[in-house]
């Protein structure tokens, strides 16, 4: 039965092949098509690809891909990402099938199948040209257990509407599986290249799109499942080589954002994947504010109170006015708007249709909790011929005056004082890979408010409830616990998560200064102090950072705990690397963490339309641990921001976070700090208002 279903598959899709070639030979053409798309769907594990073998294809730049295919006995989950043009990197979890993890120990009862973690990455260092093919490199899995790692290199040409690759790869795709790695990173492509040359070997495939709709694949897949003894199903599934080596498969495509794969592989098995991608920050309902249109009673009132209403009315607090002869001041604290050249825009326009024209000089500054953090300097007349559209945007600034050391402001009465503020957001953690279940969940609302009595001075409070919670672990604390006693903390339905005060200030020269006190987190409490400053335009920041806590009471929020008497302190040189040229930034936190190891860790931000994806890697020395899993451990993890703005349908400056970090380790451990003064700059810097006032925000 399998013989005949191999042989059905090859002679269909020969004659599918044939039939394009033989069309396209009668019509005297054989297109080229310079683009990736549209053969950049994803394989069985996520990278791009047909279904076991990559291509040299890659995701369009700042794209994400999230799916999830079975091909017995391997079920697999995945999320891909083009943070920059050529480069693709994939996170992957990958289940087999009726292989259950340690059966034999009773705290892994509740595991369920084995899983293994996995990130791969692919470049593709040569474009294609019109007789040359795209050429990429792909590292799949160098680091821990590399059950499933991989080395490669593969080319694909296109001659449309067909897609041809070959490939050459060690590891999954050469003779024999790799060895385990553990801490650090094995790329034997480069450390072994003779070795590399020698244990890999070719694999090749074509894909055939008659249209946008629909494509065909066929593969040849060198993987030798039999010799792939580090795999867990090979000991259950593959005690013979695989009935045939080709893998045929037909993707369909009924939304340009979504792929469905059916395919026959093995010669044995068939398979399903599912899955959907987009462009990172495109907002899913098109953004639109309602510009403010002043009602005609109000035009009889005095100037200074018709700009406050339709400031209030735009998104602003804490508005100041104050004129001076031929000179107009405003001071206004933007609530609504995600970039700050987008509010100032906002400002710019009320000015143009309610100010006199007889204004000469206008200055506006935008203000955090009261603290300056930007002034516009420009003229009346600047303003009207940007809306005559005689001035660009960016010929606009060019002629104004923009500057972020701004530290004094008239004394005047701030109108539509914002002494209150609060929020809800809802709340989801996932934590994955206990022992007592490889998936545990938190879904839930976190509650916070604030109360600024003075500026730059904030009382802040946080209350976490959470109805749905499976948390729990079959692990113990280690010798140092920082981060692995959390659990009791996070099995709570209901908890104080932060109870604090906060001020910030500002000095000559920017430079910015905070201290905080009280419950900083959820298991921390005690006092935490910063400073910091911008340079050459905020290319650069540096500053200082310490804090002296304490483990608060698991079951009392306002106590301190009475098992954990230790007093914790950290010390920190905080730098940070802004690129705008490609929306990167590059942190490093160096000095002593909160279990005493002392070192680096870095951090590396992509910025994509308001999202930002972080990754980070640490090195410190962990001989102060007397526990095997802390020693020689680097903490890692990514972050994924996204501004609510891309789900509301109108402009907001809300956020929402969201990380995935080993939480079994107490390497690398600082506090959750509250508005750390890098953010509370953030994009409020010289060099970043001249890239955004480009209509970015737009």
């Amino acid at each position: 039965m399998q013989n005949v279903l191999h042989k059905l598959c090859f002679s269909a899709w020969l004659f599918f092949l044939l039939s394009a070639l033989c069309s396209l030979l009668s019509a005297g053409i054989l297109p080229v098509h310079a683009d990736d798309e549209p053969f950049t769907g994803a394989s069985n594990w996520g990278g791009t690809g047909l279904m076991e073998i990559p291509s040299a294809r890659v995701l369009k730049e700042n794209r994400y891909r999230v799916g999830a295919s079975q091909i017995d006995p391997y079920r697999y989950y995945y999320i891909a990402v083009s943070p920059l043009k050529g480069l693709e990197i994939d996170g992957r979890v990958t289940e087999i099938l009726g292989v259950k993890a340690n059966p034999g120990d009773p705290n892994w009862r509740g595991y369920g199948n084995e899983k293994d973690k996995a990130v791969d990455v692919k470049y593709k260092f040569i474009e294609e040209g019109k007789y040359s093919p795209a050429v990429s490199i792909g590292i799949m899995d160098p680091h821990g257990t590399r059950l499933y790692a991989s080395q490669y290199l593969v080319a694909s040409k296109q001659i449309y509407p067909f897609d041809f690759t070959l490939g050459f790869g060690n590891g999954r795709f050469g003779k024999r599986p790799l060895p385990s790695q553990g801490e650090g990173f094995k790329i034997e492509m480069f450390s072994d290249t003779k070795g590399w040359l020698k244990d890999s070997q070719f694999f090749w495939g074509i894909q055939f799109a008659p249209s946008e709709k629909i494509a065909l694949m066929m593969e040849y897949n060198p993987i030798r499942y039999e010799k792939q003894t580090s795999d867990p199903a090979q000991s259950k599934y593959f005690n013979e080589p695989v009935p045939s080596k080709f893998n045929y498969g037909l993707r369909l495509k009924p939304w340009k954002w979504s792929d469905i794969d059916l395919s026959y592989q093995r010669g044995n098995q068939v398979g399903i994947n599912l899955s959907v991608a987009f462009d990172i920050g495109q907002p899913l309902i098109p953004i639109y504010d309602r510009p403010y249109r002043e009602k005609q009673e109000d035009r009889t009132s005095p100037l200074h109170k018709r700009l406050i209403k339709a400031l209030n009315g735009s998104g602003f607090s804490n508005i100041g006015i104050d004129i001076e002869g031929y000179d107009l001041w405003i001071e206004a604290q933007n609530d609504t708007y995600f970039y700050s050249t987008r509010a100032i825009e906002v400002i710019l326009k009320i000015v143009n249709e309610i100010a006199p024209l007889n204004i000469q000089k206008v200055k506006i500054v935008l203000t955090n909790n009261l603290i300056p953090v930007i002034q516009v300097t420009t003229t009346r007349l600047d303003i009207m011929e940007f809306y005559r559209e005689r001035l660009t945007f960016n010929e606009f600034f060019y002629l104004s005056k923009i500057n972020t050391d701004v530290l004094e402001v008239p004394d005047v009465k701030r109108e539509h004082r914002k002494y209150f503020d609060y929020g809800v957001k809802p709340a989801f953690r996932m934590f994955l890979n206990d022992p007592s279940g490889f998936f545990k969940y938190r879904l839930g609302v976190y509650l916070w408010g604030s109360y600024s009595p003075w500026k730059g001075g904030s009382f802040i409070g946080g209350f976490e409830g959470f109805p749905l919670n499976t948390v729990s672990t079959s692990n113990e604390p280690l010798s140092e616990p920082i981060r692995t006693d959390i659990v009791p903390y996070q099995k709570k339905g209901v908890s104080l998560g932060r109870l604090m005060y906060n001020q910030v200030f500002k000095t000559s020269h920017e430079l910015y200064g905070k201290i905080a006190a009280g419950l900083l987190e959820i298991q921390y409490a005690g006092f935490d102090g910063e400073v910091a400053i911008p340079l050459r335009n905020g290319r650069f920041m540096v500053g200082l950072g310490s804090s002296v806590v304490k483990k608060r009471d698991v079951d009392n929020p306002f106590k301190l705990s009475n098992e954990y008497t230790k007093t914790y302190t950290t010390a920190f040189l905080n730098t940070r690397l802004n690129i705008p040229e490609y929306e990167f930034s590059v942190d490093l936190k160096t000095g002593r963490f909160l279990a005493g190891d002392k070192g680096t860790k870095l951090t590396v931000s992509k910025f994509i339309k308001g999202v930002v994806i972080s990754a980070w890697y640490s090195w410190t020395d962990t001989s102060i641990f007397k526990d095997q899993f802390n020693r020689g451990y680097h903490d890692k993890g990514v972050m994924l921001t996204f501004p609510l703005r891309l789900f509301k349908g109108s402009d907001s400056k809300t956020t929402y976070s969201y990380a995935i970090s080993p939480w079994t380790r107490d390497v690398a451990q600082d506090i959750d700090h509250y508005n750390n003064l890098f953010d509370f700059m953030g994009r409020n810097t010289k060099i970043y208002l001249d890239k955004d006032k480009n209509g970015l925000y737009k």
